[in-house]
């Protein structure tokens, strides 16, 4: 009986990530796969009885990097301001695009901040710990009313890091860790399982 629980678990540790993360590529190559409705309806018929699967990855890059090469050049430049503009004068969707706009702007330029630091904070409670991630730091009318050092953190739930709370801290109380962004997911979405790298105080200047 020794045996076979120790079989079990053996089968358990190479099936499990395994099928997790099968299950995650289908889901987002499923997920991409929608793009395909941009071609012709021969071809998605097509597609569709030969069950080819993942052209919607590849359709996706591509209209990724034709955006992206067309928004590089001056031309498309202009055209996005002008887009831009139009959109900002629609009510209710310019809240709406120019909060999503800020967002990614920060999360995907090259010259952007955010998620570069991962923190260990007491949370919920003083005596509790977790790991955030600095965001950046407060501004606007919110200094006004912070008379301390503090920083924008990002505490994420477990084990789906997508979604969770945005909190302001003193400087002072966020311990930065040694460990990368993509560690301290790792050891987010593991539930404490994937033990990366050790703590190191974080600047108070």
């Amino acid at each position: 009986m020794l045996a076979l629980r120790k079989w079990l678990f053996s089968g358990l540790l190479v099936i499990v990530p395994l099928a997790i993360t099968l299950w995650v590529l289908d889901w987002i190559i499923g997920t991409l796969d929608q793009t395909l409705w941009l071609l012709p309806t021969d071809w998605q018929t097509w597609l569709t009885q030969h069950r080819v699967r993942g052209l919607g990855v590849l359709l996706t890059l591509a209209i990724l990097l034709g955006v992206g090469a067309i928004a590089s050049n001056f031309v498309g430049k202009r055209l996005l301001g002008w887009g831009d503009a139009v959109v900002r004068r629609i009510p209710v969707v310019r809240s709406i695009y120019s909060s999503v706009k800020q967002v990614s702007d920060t999360l995907f330029s090259e010259s952007g901040n955010a998620f570069r630091t991962a923190v260990l904070i007491e949370w919920p409670r003083p005596g509790v710990w977790t790991i955030a991630f600095v965001t950046g730091t407060p501004g606007g009318d919110v200094l006004n009313y912070l008379q301390d050092d503090y920083l924008g953190v990002y505490v994420p739930t477990t084990p789906n890091p997508t979604g969770g709370y945005f909190v302001m801290l003193r400087r002072s109380e966020c311990i930065e860790l040694k460990m990368s962004v993509d560690e301290a997911l790792k050891y987010i979405v593991s539930m404490g399982v994937v033990v990366p790298g050790g703590p190191a105080s974080i600047a108070t200047a």
